[in-house]
């Protein structure tokens, strides 16, 4: 036998293991090497777990693992079809990385046994590839997201090869055709490499797949439009297709250390290469039963989840499981005590080479604190509150600048939009970096470039996956969007929510930088746009995920957006929303009194009160949001003009989950610090940003929730005026200096004259707008007319 023989010889063994414990982990909870005949209680009794596509995975991963031991490299596995848990599970056990994390699933007969009851079992590991799994930087539980991670994880990582796993089923997704698309922002000289790996087995849950059943000519002509390279490797026999994927991984493998020589040779990129992929074509459950009780199995999409279901309880069924394990030969695979045999063993590569103890994999590991600068060098020196107009996310984009030129070097911060960097006042960071772009550059282009932290693409999808994969493998970024379309990518942040979530509970997980989002253009100000891009639900969303995970904050000026964006780049394994408008508006805190407004979350803001934060105020005008604080200070000032003596607290909201008990979340108040601020008894009028039901929510266990009455987003909306958008949800001054008379009815005999006053004006308003197209200029030039020096911001 030849040494390629030989190597392919060993490769199947190697292969035919991986297939066994994978069997093993869907059916067996005892007898798991089959010393004995296969009995019912050695099955167990609810069989969960899919095994078409595992032993693909299971191809791919010898394969690669050949690769890293022949060439050196560094490969990160991702695994797009989403349960192929057991393959996964399986690798990382054969290769030593699973039992030195878990050292009580050992790597001998008792440790196989635990590792077989354990999957999909009551306080086991899931079906899918999951945190628990080592190596894994993706989420199994859902379909469309693992290429786009693939190049999130490649991009800063010259060094690292990601093969990345599609499954046919995945493939027919949206954002997983869109991903395909990542190849025009890797850039080889200072990227790493991305090899698609496109699995098609043929069937999903009950159905074809449409990639599948597409010849190679159209497949090949699809691949070649995205601007790959496509290999293809197809059949059923396992030596011949042994022999084929090792000759393609090796002329793949050829291809991309070329593609890297010439691109870091002279540090230049004329074109954009072309990058190669790989087509697999397999059996749907390879080398598993042909048929079951008479009907297809293998190749088939009967083979999707659990080919033989009644293992335990039919006597028929469970010989062919027997005989099924048995076809894997495990006796010519584990020694006596249930080891891999060392011949077999010595195709697995070494150390952190190993696919499930890659540094990469487990990114907290290689995370390294951002520089930054002192964010108060930006801030807005204000001669009082009120005293200034600024756009806030444009200070912002001048603190990001910085952020981005400290790093540098590092190249470990990124920044992601949809084509709206510019649009959201960002563009400071211009001054020092461009836009990642492959593609041709005209010469009248502007800040596009081979190399740039800023990518833009019009996909949120995009955005979100390739800053998830970045700060997977150990990065920070920041992800800029509109409000209302980030909705788009609810089902990605759900899953990285419970990827955050169950890694914090692993002791070997170490912690990655947080997920920031600066959502702006948001509903106050999309009235140029319209209804289809007004809609601030996002925050309810977030909110639903594990407290411990999420935060939400609404800075209402431009010195308390900086704090909030410093703090979030400074925190790790969290999900920060940060909602803030770029257009121009009131400031209000000069920068010691931002700071000490947004470390307390939420507080008194005395200078636009008209009475002692240590008394007790006949009402509190709450807010939390730029537009709403800007409408309820406009308020206050109708009030205190009408009612001098009138009693009002105003109390600002900037971080959100302040609102929530401190049992339910890290940064709730206390009782008694809410009830100091929004008062045990008395009418609460809260001015919020989105939909009023979750200021609901958050406050439903307070003291005084029957009596907060809470203006937000009452889904009206059209294209119309600024504050129109306003009155239209009753979140405009005059509708809440409305709210504070009916809820004071002891006012009502000396303020009806006042109220019909109000009344009178939204009339006006309402005549004006339609009349002229634009808001009543006492609205457009109104500021807030108490301030003095001495009492900027404090």
């Amino acid at each position: 036998m030849n040494d390629r023989s030989a190597s392919i010889e060993m490769m199947d063994r190697y292969w035919r293991a991986a297939n066994y414990l994978s069997v093993g982990q869907i059916y067996l909870m005892d007898n798991p090497l089959l010393r004995e005949p296969l009995r019912a209680e050695h099955v167990k009794p609810r069989l969960l777990g899919h095994w078409g596509t595992t032993p693909g995975l299971n191809f791919i991963y010898v394969h690669l693992n050949r690769l890293i031991r022949d060439r050196d490299l560094d490969v990160l596995y991702v695994c797009g079809p989403g349960h192929g848990g057991p393959a996964m599970v399986a690798n990382t056990w054969l290769e030593g990385s699973y039992s030195e994390i878990y050292p009580e699933i050992g790597r001998d007969a008792d440790g196989m046994k635990k590792l077989f009851k354990q999957f999909s079992f009551p306080g086991g590991v899931p079906s899918h590839v999951a945190p628990e799994t080592p190596g894994s930087i993706h989420e199994g539980g859902e379909l469309g997201y693992a290429l786009v991670h693939a190049f999130g994880a490649a991009f800063d990582n010259p060094g690292l090869v990601v093969a990345c796993v599609v499954g046919d089923g995945e493939a027919e997704t949206g954002p997983l055709a869109a991903a395909w698309h990542s190849n025009k922002f890797l850039n080889p000289r200072v990227d790493g490499a991305v090899l698609p790996i496109l699995h098609l087995n043929g069937y999903k849950i009950a159905n074809p797949t449409l990639l599948a059943r597409m010849d190679d000519k159209e497949l090949e002509h699809l691949f070649r439009g995205y601007g790959y390279d496509p290999f293809f490797v197809e059949g059923s026999d396992p030596i011949s297709m042994h022999g084929l994927m090792a000759a393609t991984l090796d002329e793949v493998m050829d291809r991309i250390r070329d593609i890297q020589a010439d691109a870091r040779s002279d540090g230049s990129i004329v074109a954009r290469p072309r990058w190669p992929m790989v087509v697999l074509r397999s059996p749907k459950g390879w080398t598993g039963p042909k048929e079951v009780d008479g009907k297809k199995v293998e190749d088939f999409w009967r083979s999707h989840q659990v080919p033989v279901s009644n293992a335990r309880g039919d006597a028929a069924h469970r010989k062919i499981l027997e005989d099924w394990l048995r076809s894997y030969r495990p006796e010519e695979l584990f020694d006596s005590k249930g080891g891999l045999l060392p011949e077999i063993a010595a195709l697995a590569p070494e150390g952190e080479k190993r696919m499930g103890a890659l540094p990469h994999a487990n990114g907290g590991v290689l995370r390294k604190d951002l520089v930054l600068p002192d964010w108060k060098t930006f801030a807005l020196d204000l001669p009082h509150p009120g005293g200034k107009t600024a756009e806030a996310t444009r200070l912002m984009g001048v603190y990001l600048r910085d952020v981005i030129s400290l790093n540098a070097d590092a190249r470990n911060f990124r920044l992601m939009g949809p084509d709206e960097t510019a649009s959201n006042r960002l563009d400071a960071v211009f001054e020092v970096t461009d836009r990642v772009w492959m593609e041709g550059i005209e010469p009248y282009d502007m800040h596009l470039a081979r190399e740039g932290r800023v990518m833009e693409v019009l996909s949120e999808h995009l955005c979100q996956g390739w800053l998830e994969g970045y700060l997977l493998t150990g990065r920070h970024g920041l992800f800029s969007c509109y409000e209302a379309f980030i909705h788009i990518v609810d089902s990605m942040v759900n899953q990285h929510a419970k990827w955050l979530k169950t890694s914090a509970e692993l002791p070997w997980r170490r912690p990655i930088a947080s997920l920031n989002y600066l959502l702006t253009s948001h509903v106050w100000r999309q009235d140029h746009n319209g209804f289809s891009h007004q809609d601030p639900g996002f925050a309810d969303f977030v909110a639903n995920k594990k407290a411990d995970t999420v935060r939400l904050y609404f800075p209402p000026d431009a010195n308390t957006l900086l704090w909030v964006t410093d703090h979030c780049l400074r925190t790790w394994n969290r999900i920060n929303v940060i909602t803030a408008g770029k257009q121009p508006a009131p400031q209000w805190l000069t920068a010691e009194a931002a700071e000490a407004h947004c470390r307390a979350g939420a507080g008194i803001w005395e200078w636009a009160s008209t009475c002692p934060a240590d008394e007790e105020p006949d009402i509190v005008m709450a807010c939390a949001g730029d537009v709403p604080t800007m409408e309820a200070l406009a308020a206050v000032d109708l009030l205190k003009t009408a009612l001098p003596d009138l009693r009002i607290r105003v109390v600002n909201v900037v971080d959100l989950m302040t609102l929530q008990s401190n049992s339910e979340h890290p940064h709730g108040f206390t009782d008694e610090i809410f009830d100091r601020l929004f008062t045990k008894d008395k009418p609460v009028i809260f001015a919020y940003h989105g939909y009023p039901y979750l200021i609901h929510r958050l406050t439903y266990r307070r003291t005084n929730h029957d009596n907060l009455h809470v203006h937000g987003f009452r889904e009206e909306g059209t294209t119309t005026t600024p504050f129109d958008m306003a009155v239209m949800n009753q979140l405009d001054r005059f509708h809440l200096a409305l709210a504070t008379l009916r809820r004071l009815p002891r006012l009502a005999e000396r303020s009806a004259q006042f109220a019909a006053t109000l009344e009178r004006r939204l009339e006006e308003h309402k005549a004006f707008v339609r009349e002229h197209g634009e808001d009543m200029p006492e609205i457009r030039n109104w500021s807030w007319p108490y301030g003095t020096a001495t009492d900027a911001g404090d």
